[in-house]
């Protein structure tokens, strides 16, 4: 296929046919050379417009965090709801919603590549709670709908749960490991005030961590049984 003539349609191509690759093999498995045989492009004009498969996946991975952005901001303008309800909504969102699964797909496990959770922390630290999360504590608080206590380390905290402690692309875990996460989670969660991680997020995270396994074909090592 002959470069396009179009530099944005070119672009799109690439992204979209990565996308698709880092989804249905993984980053890891996949090259720059699947890239350019699924596109039909050359080395040079993929190069032309990513220095890197790692580049690649930055721009996928922020295509996909500004379509979570929008729907955060969507329920975070919602007048109908309280803080929260606000905050259930957008723990819904984003446990349930398809690019949850996109992404976890598509990244390799966090232990794996610290480059990887080096992101993620960062995200969490410098984005997730202070701008997401805190304010609708504190929206919250104000409404009376929650009982917080210092609402910035409290957003701080309960991302790090979701996103690392519970989250099963911190590393390989069992959906039975994955629930024990969860249910001590709901329940520090709640001393801290916010009774909203249900049972069918829980799931959600189970299934999660199952998929994971089976998609990534990790072997498990043994547990001791009975916990």
């Amino acid at each position: 296929m002959a470069r396009n003539k179009h530099p944005e349609i070119t672009v799109e191509l690439i992204l979209n046919t990565a996308q698709r690759l880092f989804v249905e093999i993984g980053y890891e498995k996949t090259s720059m050379q699947n890239i350019m045989d699924e596109t039909g492009l050359s080395k040079g004009a993929i190069y032309h417009h990513f220095k890197s498969k790692e580049e690649i996946f930055n721009v996928v991975a922020e295509r996909i965090g500004a379509e979570n952005v929008k729907r955060f901001e969507e329920i975070r303008r919602d007048p109908a709801r309280n803080g929260k309800e606000k905050l259930e909504a957008l723990f819904r969102s984003s446990l349930l919603h398809p690019n949850q699964e996109k992404v976890l797909k598509m990244v390799p496990y966090l232990m794996d590549d610290p480059r990887f959770l080096a992101v993620e922390m960062k995200e969490i630290m410098e984005y997730t709670a202070p701008e997401i999360i805190r304010p609708l504590l504190e929206e919250g608080i104000a409404d009376g709908s929650l009982q917080i206590e210092d609402p910035e380390m409290t957003a701080e905290a309960v991302m790090i749960l979701m996103d690392l402690w519970v989250n099963p692309a911190l590393q390989p875990s069992t959906a039975e490991e994955t629930r024990r996460r969860c249910r001590i989670s709901g329940r520090l969660m709640k001393e801290m005030g916010l009774d909203i991680f249900t049972e069918e997020l829980m799931e959600a995270s189970c299934r999660y961590a199952e998929l994971l396994r089976t998609t990534r074909g990790k072997n498990m090592p043994e547990k001791e049984k009975g916990d």
